[in-house]
């Protein structure tokens, strides 16, 4: 690999595993953009490139979960009991999600992908409107159909799932703090099962070394070292900067670089 594409990938893991550890989201609303960015440089054909990215960045996102998700554990911020209940549900529909990318073109996929970026940046620049709390023990199969849920939308747009299961948390009358948390150690079942479903699903005609299924390896290796260190320096920091002032950056950011990538598979 040339060193530009070395440089490109670790600059990535560095910038995402920090924002998706101060934010609490996942760093994949930054990585499939620019990975979709990265691999039409190298001449991946447009009908893939977002398949790729979602496959690489989806693996990727297994070190940044596990990273931020021994942060929050060791402060005490996750709630184990709504995990334990949720990762069966988790799984199946981040898994099942995988296959369904998987046979959607990647016009369509790039569109769903820049319209829920979009929604969530929007939802981020706006003032928060006070939560009306509801019961703070949800029903298990409550919890189940909320885990197939996100479990399935964060596969097909490559999330850790803090962007639905934060305002989730808050909506039962959790606490931030361990909201955040728990959102963190979901984020890992996520992951695994996402990163399972697109090893799996090989396509034939996308033709790059290295690749397994729809996931390419280096860039996994390179996003992952940078972003698992970067990713507990964010979570750190969280309670030091300004992250009101960043968050609307970062939201900025999302919808650019989501309408960017829209406009590489157009």
């Amino acid at each position: 690999m040339a060193i530009e594409w070395i440089l490109a990938f670790v600059s990535l893991g560095v910038f995402a595993g920090f924002m998706a550890g101060l934010l609490g989201i996942g760093g994949g609303g930054i990585m499939v953009p620019m990975l979709t960015s990265i691999f039409v440089a190298q001449g991946i054909s447009p009908d893939y490139v977002v398949h790729l990215a979602l496959g690489t960045s989806m693996t990727s996102i297994m070190m940044t979960s596990l990273s931020s998700l021994r942060v929050h554990h060791a402060k005490g911020g996750v709630l184990w009991p709504i995990v334990k209940v949720m990762a069966p549900w988790l799984i199946i529909g981040s898994f099942a999600a995988t296959f369904i990318a998987a046979r959607i073109s990647g016009y369509a996929l790039a569109v769903f992908f820049a319209i829920f970026m979009s929604y969530i940046g929007i939802k981020m620049l706006r003032p928060k409107k006070a939560i009306v709390a509801e019961s703070r023990n949800p029903r298990k199969l409550e919890l189940a159909a909320v885990g197939t849920g996100v479990g399935a939308i964060s596969a097909l747009v490559s999330i850790g799932g803090g962007t639905l299961t934060v305002p989730y948390l808050s909506w039962r009358n959790i606490t931030l703090k361990y909201a955040i948390g728990t959102s963190a150690a979901i984020g890992l079942p996520i992951s695994l099962a996402g990163a399972s479903g697109y090893l799996l699903n090989a396509q034939p005609q996308l033709d790059l070394p290295y690749t397994v299924g729809l996931v390419y390896l280096p860039g996994v290796v390179l996003i992952s070292a940078a972003s698992f260190f970067t990713a507990r320096i964010g979570a750190k920091l969280a309670h030091k900067l300004p992250v009101n002032t960043l968050r609307k950056i970062f939201a900025i950011l999302l919808i650019l670089l989501s309408l960017k990538m829209l406009w590489y598979v157009l």
